[in-house]
């Protein structure tokens, strides 16, 4: 997939890279981690400018995001409400667990979309819960421009600085998500025990 990415790029310019990040956005198996320093290194060898391919990269980016925000809208958490109504006693969830998980989506949900956005692969799932939550859309398109765009200014900077040694950062990156989800996985750990918890209270 690497070669099919670099390909593309090299061949369309800022409209490939625009392309490749909005498609970052709804297909994650296709990595800003390759499309960001590929770009940033195309720029050391091409027309191509490191604040044109930082624009292009995130206008694609926002615009992945905001289908993504669309599709969450169109999900709703009143129907996922219905969901549970009819089927949330197999997997023990209660109507009012969806809401509390609302309820701190609308407090704290601008500073989680702001952080995930540089976070791979979550980085691109978490427009949906935005939009199910019915986030405010400007501040969403605030929250999502201002984290894509730090994403994309570290990771092009750094291909144009490495230049022909830009994949020497994809190692780094791997040792970053993986530290990255290992965190998100200890706190859903954590979460599912304090739910688990509640429950045995509620029995007693």
């Amino acid at each position: 997939m690497q070669n099919w990415i670099t390909d593309f790029m090299e061949q369309f310019g800022y409209l490939g890279i625009f392309l490749m990040m909005a498609l970052e956005n709804l297909f994650p198996p296709i990595p800003s981690e390759i499309v960001l320093p590929f770009g940033g290194f195309m720029t050391t060898y091409s027309h191509l400018s490191v604040v044109g391919v930082i624009l292009a990269a995130t206008a694609g980016s926002v615009i992945g995001a905001i289908i993504l925000y669309g599709i969450g809208l169109m999900i709703d958490v009143e129907r996922l409400e219905k969901i549970v109504d009819r089927w949330g006693h197999i997997i023990r969830i209660k109507k009012e667990d969806i809401q509390k998980a609302d309820t701190w989506f609308d407090k704290y949900g601008y500073w989680t979309v702001l952080f995930c956005r540089m976070i791979p692969l979550i980085r691109s799932l978490i427009s949906i819960p935005a939009g199910m939550s019915n986030m405010k859309f400007w501040l969403f398109l605030l929250f999502t421009t201002v984290g894509t765009l730090a994403w994309n200014i570290i990771l092009v900077s750094v291909g144009a600085a490495l230049g022909e040694s830009w994949e020497d950062i994809l190692e780094f990156m791997d040792v970053y998500s993986t530290v990255a989800y290992i965190i998100i996985a200890t706190g859903m750990v954590l979460l599912v025990l304090l739910y688990i918890r509640r429950l045995a209270k509620r029995k007693r």
